[in-house]
């Protein structure tokens, strides 16, 4: 007779933020391919701000914004493997979306130089995401760096 063992989780609190954070990026990369859920789907550009795309038919999108986001979402997934490795995505991640809100602020929306592109409403989602994400990796390995 075997006896079994309950499977707990072994994974921290900042590794399960990270999962997760991943697995949303994975899902809106993969949504962002799926006509319906993104509106005008036959007017997606692989990277312009002509793009005239949306997901949700709220927030902006191309081949190449759906692109980061999957590659975000792999990431995530990665780096959640360790408590060091998901608290980097989290804070790096949350830094580079702070980077994206202030690009979409300065950069035109009508501008070539939105590549992405970008709206007003992925520059606010982009604040969000980086404060988020920041916030994530810092608080919760906050106890963990006190006991170092």
């Amino acid at each position: 007779m075997t006896t079994r063992t309950p499977m707990t989780s072994a994974r921290t609190p900042v590794q399960q933020a990270a999962l997760l954070v991943g697995a949303v990026f994975l899902l809106v990369g993969v949504l962002g391919f799926i006509p319906g859920i993104t509106t005008d789907y036959d007017t997606m550009k692989f990277a312009s701000h002509d793009s005239g795309a949306e997901l949700f038919g709220i927030f902006q999108i191309s081949v190449l914004h759906n692109i980061v986001h999957l590659l975000f979402g792999v990431a995530g997934l990665v780096m959640a493997r360790t408590a060091s490795g998901a608290r980097t995505y989290l804070l790096t991640g949350g830094a580079i979306y702070l980077v994206l809100w202030l690009y979409g602020l300065v950069v035109g929306h009508t501008s070539d130089a939105n590549f992405i592109p970008l709206n007003n409403a992925d520059d606010w989602l982009h604040f969000v995401l980086g404060i988020g994400m920041i916030a994530l990796g810092a608080l919760l390995t906050r106890r963990t760096a006190r006991r170092i």
